[in-house]
């Protein structure tokens, strides 16, 4: 049986009992109205008959009136079709005959007082019969009336307890299932797939038990042959990661180690026993090497390993699922022998630019020599070839110092020599160098400086530079008879800003975020506006060593604007 029909089944069933019910409280009252109509209709009204004619007989000594006679003829009459006692007939023609001879001897009061007299006793013989017929239906009444009571709570009892135990019962049949049911997809949601269901029924539950069973059973076999799959993976991904000379350790995201590759514990100096499932930044309490590993974010690390120095690159990956990160993967790559390298391309650049200061400073002394007029007299063309022998020189010269100042960043040995200073010496002196190249392309600088400012806390020839690199850009980039802005004013964080703004034809803005690297040169720039590429990388290195910020600003047609910030003196 179908769900739905037990339910109809059920509700019918209490249909019958609430129609019982009230079956058997109509039978019951029918029957105490029906005694209490026999009463009414048969005693009482004969007691109004005979109460009626015993008044008009009784009314006076004298002959009957009109009115008597038609009051006791009309009542008789009604009493002869309300004969219901046993005895009560035989009465009532004896008061009808009586009556009849009452009447005959109406003008003879003498005769008639005798037949009033046992017209009387009749009538009394009748009301008597009635009356104990009123008692004995009364009890007969009240004895319904007890048993319709006795019954009726009885039935209403019995009616009562069916219902209610049905209404407690019936709904857990439905319910149960639906409790047991959840408890156990509750259990499945927490992969525990050894869950069955036993539902003792051939209705949708016991169908939907047997679907629940399947299902279990399916995904208890998904789970092992799963896990197996997944068991087979991680080995294999195990022997990947131990196999790498990248050390390599893997964090949840409460920062419980997970995994940690043989070249990862030999560099912290413990086993992977030890390692996995602890918490990080309990090992790192005693471990210093974890500890800059989980605190410090930076890229290269120093780290004594094998009796010698050594240097690492380190990397950090969020590992995310569903926009939410589970854990990260710290990878310590070996850069030792590429830091070597590099400072040896460094060595070597420094070393070369070193020496080829002196041969350049030698040609642009003879330069100066040549164009002297006592050394002897030169034509055009001799004269033309050595501005251009000098032009190169120069640029050899600007090359070979930019390539010193790099080395010396690169390798750690830049000096600074800070002092307080006001902005306006900084701006003087490079608008003061800068001048000639600006005059050849009739550039005009604009200078905005207030000798109100604070002074800088700074390195001079280093601000110097920069502000001349900057300049000189500018002056490049910009078009003949243009202006370029130089400007210092104080910044929101109380630092004094430099600026210079030029209204060239401005840079696009995918190369903006790689212009301070090195060796970067802006594509599709003329021959006379590229250079070494390191300029503005040996700037931002300047500055970020004063502890400032290098900036930049440009717009397709509206030009460019190099900013960089410095402390103020104390």
């Amino acid at each position: 049986m179908t769900i739905k029909n037990k339910l109809r089944t059920g509700i019918g069933f209490l249909f019958v009992l609430a129609l019982t019910c009230c079956g058997l409280s109509v039978y019951f009252l029918n029957r105490l109205s029906a005694d209490a109509g026999a009463i009414l209709k048969d005693n009482y009204k004969t007691l109004q008959y005979t109460q009626n004619m015993q008044d008009a007989i009784d009314a006076n000594d004298k002959p009957l009136s009109p009115k008597q006679i038609a009051v006791i003829d009309n009542n008789l009459k009604l009493q002869q079709h309300n004969v219901t006692e046993k005895g009560e007939q035989e009465l009532t023609d004896s008061l009808t005959l009586v009556y009849t001879q009452i009447k005959q001897h109406n003008n003879n009061i003498t005769e008639q007082l005798p037949l009033r007299s046992h017209a009387r006793r009749l009538i009394y013989s009748i009301m008597h019969l009635n009356m104990d017929a009123i008692s004995r239906k009364n009890a007969i009444a009240a004895d319904t009336a007890s048993r319709a009571n006795v019954l009726v709570a009885v039935s209403a009892f019995l009616l009562f307890t069916i219902a209610f135990t049905f209404a407690v019962n019936f709904p857990g049949y439905i319910a149960d299932p639906l409790k047991e049911l959840t408890a156990r997809i509750k259990e499945v949601s927490n992969r525990n797939y050894h869950q069955q269901i036993d539902f003792h029924s051939d209705d949708e539950f016991g169908e939907l038990g047997q679907a629940f069973n399947n299902m279990t059973r399916k995904l208890d076999e998904y789970e092992n042959s799963n896990l197996a799959s997944i068991l087979f993976e991680k080995k294999r991904i195990e022997t990947i990661i131990n196999t790498m000379h990248d050390a390599i350790i893997g964090l949840d995201e409460k920062q419980f180690i997970i995994f940690a590759n043989e070249v990862a514990c030999n560099l912290i100096g413990m086993t992977t026993e030890q390692l996995t499932g602890r918490y990080a930044p309990d090992i790192a309490l005693e471990n210093d090497l974890l500890r800059n590993l989980l605190i410090n974010e930076q890229p290269r690390l120093k780290i004594f390993a094998d009796n010698r120095e050594s240097f690492y690159s380190r990397d950090s990956l969020s590992v995310s699922s569903k926009s939410k990160v589970i854990g990260k993967v710290i990878i310590l790559k070996n850069i030792t022998e590429y830091q070597q390298l590099d400072e040896a391309k460094t060595n070597f650049i420094a070393t070369i630019s070193h020496e080829l200061k002196t041969p350049i400073s030698s040609i642009k002394m003879s330069l100066k020599l040549l164009e002297d007029d006592r050394i002897g007299n030169v034509n055009t063309e001799q004269r033309q070839l050595l501005e251009n022998i000098d032009d190169d020189a120069r640029r050899l010269l600007q090359i070979t110092g930019e390539l010193l100042d790099m080395a010396q960043v690169e390798t750690g040995k830049l000096q600074l020599n800070f002092g307080s200073t006001h902005p306006r010496n900084i701006v003087d002196y490079a608008v003061k160098a800068i001048k000639f190249t600006a005059d050849q392309k009739q550039v005009n600088i604009k200078v905005k400086c207030d000798d109100t400012l604070p002074e800088v806390h700074a390195d001079l020839d280093k601000t110097t530079w920069v502000l001349i690199n900057l300049l000189s850009n500018a002056i490049k980039y910009s078009h003949e008879k243009s202006v370029v802005e130089l400007t210092v004013k104080k910044h929101k964080n109380d630092e004094i800003e430099f600026s210079v703004k030029d209204h060239g034809k401005g840079i696009e803005e995918q190369y903006l975020s790689r212009l301070f690297e090195r060796y970067f040169k802006v594509p599709n720039a003329t021959a006379d506006q590229t250079g070494t590429g390191l300029g503005l990388a040996i700037a931002k290195d300047f500055i970020e060593a004063q502890s400032g910020h290098i900036m930049v600003d440009s717009e397709i047609g509206a030009g460019s604007r190099f900013a960089f910030t410095l402390k103020r003196a104390v």
